[in-house]
């Protein structure tokens, strides 16, 4: 899940120290044996080292100039293993903290012997902010990000104003931003910042959710909850 960091309040409204905002809350568990042994032999090929000082060269990175789809919070890294797979003809870039799930990621990226993804153990925000080159990104993907349900939480959101801004400007002309989620509350407060924000326009029409891609595969967890009702709405924004 990806999450965000509120600050600290002596009251409801009045900020004793804001903390730099995070798009995640670490939640570690435990490592198996195999995700620890592909984070020490395959992290070295696949990984990035965050480096404030040095933006990315992508296509130096990916050694071709094919483009560059960016996924925020990839969990086990099913989904963006399977999507990788799919689609040979995209670069993808991966950033996860949870390091089970870098490991989890890596494994699969052998087995499936994937050329095309790239891994970073990082916080989302700073990566962007100092390593993605503006107007370089494709695409930015956000699937099921921690909807932190209670009112008072609402701040933690990662989908805020400022942060779709720092999207918009690492997307590329015409790139998309596609969030999923299946918190219908979290789809709509996700909706009133994009249809607020002047740098993304909504392809499905002001104020409709997009129809399922087939690039975006079904987790376990999704079809579960389709078994049980539940419901799953994508957001597609394309930049203006």
């Amino acid at each position: 899940m990806t999450t965000i960091e509120a600050p600290i309040l002596d009251d409801e409204t009045n900020p004793i120290h804001r903390r730099e905002i995070k798009s995640f809350v670490r939640r570690e568990g435990r490592t198996t044996p195999a995700q620890e042994r592909a984070l020490n032999s395959l992290l070295p090929i696949y990984g990035i080292d965050y480096c404030q000082e040095q933006q990315l060269d992508l296509a130096h990175i990916f050694g071709n100039n094919n483009p560059v789809w960016l996924e925020i919070g990839f969990g086990m890294g099913h989904s963006l293993a399977t999507m990788a797979e799919m689609m040979p003809q995209i670069n993808f870039l991966g950033i996860e903290v949870h390091r089970p799930g870098v490991g989890s990621l890596l494994n699969a990226v052998q087995e499936k012997n994937l050329t095309n993804i790239r891994v970073m153990s990082h916080d989302a925000v700073e990566v962007l902010k100092n390593m993605i080159p503006e107007n370089s990104l494709a695409r930015l993907l956000l699937f099921f990000p921690d909807p932190w349900h209670k009112t008072r939480h609402h701040k933690r959101r990662i989908v805020q104003p400022e942060f779709m801004s720092l999207i918009a400007s690492r997307l590329s002309t015409d790139g998309a931003f596609h969030a999923a989620t299946d918190w219908e509350p979290y789809a709509q407060w996700m909706m009133e910042v994009l249809e607020a924000h002047t740098d993304y326009h909504n392809p499905a029409g002001a104020g409709s959710f997009a129809i399922k891609p087939d690039y975006r595969p079904e987790t376990k967890f999704e079809r579960r909850g389709q078994r049980l009702g539940h419901g799953v709405w994508d957001l597609i924004y394309l930049k203006r």
